[in-house]
């Protein structure tokens, strides 16, 4: 794997770090704002959509420049964030930092697969995502107790000015070690957007949003679940979250690995296993040891589908992934909020702390179905029938095979019928 993955990792941590170690510090805050609560929360709130908005948003703007200068760009617009969070003299100023922050995110971690994908050979690029994913993955490991630690004992001003310099970091070494890979040419923005067109695409996007929803149905009420129905206390949340983290870790490594390989076969295994592993946490939650056990496990299969869900998105939109390759990021934190939600309502409604397990539960079982339609969709394009006739094998992208199965390993997008294929590079 090339150096060059370092440096995206490092931006990947930062960009981690920022986004979740403000919930270990919104009490503090709160406090120094004199707001509530549930007024600081806006901090979550407003990153998530600034994640939403900013990943096409940024990517359009950076479709008349190199990869690698509008991934520095990314960088400087997340420092500019992270300083003005920690700078600000009133809550307002914070929330503002904290949007800034995020515009970079979807588009950085979008942008950054492509970069990643295309500094590998082509039954690699599953992996070379994944190094990339592992600097966020790994911020939850480190980079959020850390900072939570920091800014309860001295400040949070501190822990943002801590992940600013993360970010001048992962900005020297983009400088550094990423190559200016030259813009595909022929490639216009019309092109980007043609690729939304692709059936594939939208049910990949549509299997990012289901299944790492499942995630976020759970994790998001971890902790009144592990405290009031497992019996741990509230000192124990946050090496809790730490095994999430391993698992995250763990699961993103593995599912690049064998994403590579088996790409469909590896997202029905995390999705079902993520579905059943949910499904009985409900039960296993009031057991200490099957909690914890199920929290790693959350993590991992959770995170097992990033790789091979991005890998398929830029599969599929080969010819013009950028923009698809970051709206799939923004799925991701849609997910999120979607599961969120739907968890606090079986709470609010009284079906108690493990109710958004099934919830979560039933979000990646949706996934699955999605995994498995569009294996048949992709079987049934592959065998059309001709109008003599005779059965034409089109040259489609095959999951089981590292390059996609396209001629002269270039992956092949599918063109349903009615729909125009996404140009490839030079193609006019």
């Amino acid at each position: 794997m090339p150096l060059a993955l370092l440096a995206l990792a490092i931006g990947a941590f930062g960009i981690g770090t920022t986004e979740f170690v403000v919930m270990g510090l919104l009490p503090n805050i709160a406090g120094d704002f004199g707001v509530s609560v549930p007024t600081a929360g806006f901090l979550v709130t407003g990153y998530a959509l600034g994640v939403m908005l900013g990943a096409p948003l940024m990517t359009v703007v950076g479709t008349k420049i190199s990869r690698r200068r509008m991934l520095m760009l990314l960088m400087v617009l997340f420092i500019v964030g992270n300083v003005l969070s920690a700078v600000a003299p009133v809550f307002g100023v914070m929330l503002i930092g904290r949007v800034v922050a995020s515009l970079a995110h979807g588009a950085f971690f979008g942008i950054g697969s492509v970069v990643a994908a295309e500094l590998v050979a082509p039954e690699k690029k599953a992996g070379a995502i994944s190094m990339m994913f592992t600097g966020l993955t790994v911020a939850n490991v480190i980079g959020v107790p850390l900072g939570t630690l920091v800014g309860q004992h001295t400040s949070w001003r501190l822990t943002f000015l801590i992940v600013a310099a993360l970010g001048v970091l992962g900005l020297a070494g983009i400088a550094k070690l990423v190559p200016d890979l030259p813009r595909p040419e022929g490639v216009r923005l019309r092109d980007e957007v043609a690729a939304f067109r692709n059936v594939q695409v939208l049910l990949a996007m549509a299997m990012t949003v289901l299944g790492f929803g499942g995630v976020f149905a759970a994790v998001t009420y971890i902790a009144p679940m592990m405290t009031h129905v497992a019996g741990y206390a509230e000192s124990s949340v946050t090496w809790l979250l730490v095994l999430f983290g391993l698992g995250m870790v763990a699961g993103n490594l593995v599912g690049g690995r064998f994403a590579d390989r088996r790409l469909m076969p590896m997202l029905y295994t995390a999705l079902g296993g993520l579905a059943v592993v949910l499904a009985l946490f409900t039960v296993g939650a009031h057991d200490r040891t099957a909690a914890a056990v199920a929290v790693f496990l959350i993590g991992a299969l959770g995170f097992a589908t990033v790789p091979p869900l991005q890998k398929r998105v830029l599969d599929h939109a080969y010819g013009a992934p950028t923009l698809a390759s970051a709206v799939n990021i923004g799925a991701f934190n849609a997910g999120n909020a979607l599961a969120a939600w739907l968890g606090g309502l079986v709470i609010s409604a009284g079906a108690g702390y493990t109710a958004p397990n099934w919830v979560g539960a039933a979000l990646a079982a949706s996934a699955l179905v999605l995994a498995l339609t569009s294996a048949g969709l992709e079987r049934r394009s592959a065998s059309a029938t001709t109008p003599g006739g005779a059965v034409a094998e089109a040259h489609l992208p095959d999951p089981s095979a590292p390059d996609g199965g396209a001629p002269g390993g270039a992956p092949a997008v599918e063109a349903p019928q009615g729909e125009r294929p996404v140009a490839a590079p030079g193609a006019r």
